[in-house]
């Protein structure tokens, strides 16, 4: 299973952000879109950083209230890891579990064209090993 089947049944929409913005306007936004993380762009559309939950308790707990009115740059994840829709769900869960992060970037070339988490690649997996036990059943009820 691919990356480019993921993005085909949850869709390829991305939240984003420009990294001066603050951690309040990012916070705002989570929540209103009900999501765990929100990539930063530059003017031209390039990949800046990532700013999730965890970067947002990271910031509230360093700074406290006052580090909500600061530019989210200062908090982001500035090695974003990204991934390709021809990647597999096995690779993509590798890293993911391997550098300890939930949200990946989908990048054609440089450009941004979909954001998969980890519980999109374990849900998926469940799926298809639920369909997979369900195709056995049958295969053994019908034998």
């Amino acid at each position: 299973m691919t990356v480019q089947a993921i993005l085909g049944q949850k869709g390829r929409q991305v939240v984003t952000m420009g990294p001066k913005q603050t951690l309040r306007e990012v916070c705002e936004t989570l929540a209103l879109h009900k999501i765990g993380a929100v990539v930063l762009i530059d003017a031209h559309g390039g990949i800046v950083g990532i700013v999730s939950e965890r970067d947002v308790v990271r910031a509230l707990a360093a700074e406290g209230g006052k580090g909500l009115d600061e530019p989210v740059e200062a908090y982001m994840s500035a090695k974003v890891v990204t991934c390709t829709e021809s990647e597999t769900t096995d690779q993509v869960l590798g890293r993911m579990t391997n550098g300890r992060f939930r949200h990946m970037p989908v990048v054609r070339g440089d450009r941004l064209i979909g954001l998969i988490s980890i519980g999109d690649v374990v849900a998926r997996r469940i799926a298809l090993a639920e369909q997979e036990a369900a195709q056995m059943r049958a295969y053994i009820a019908t034998a």
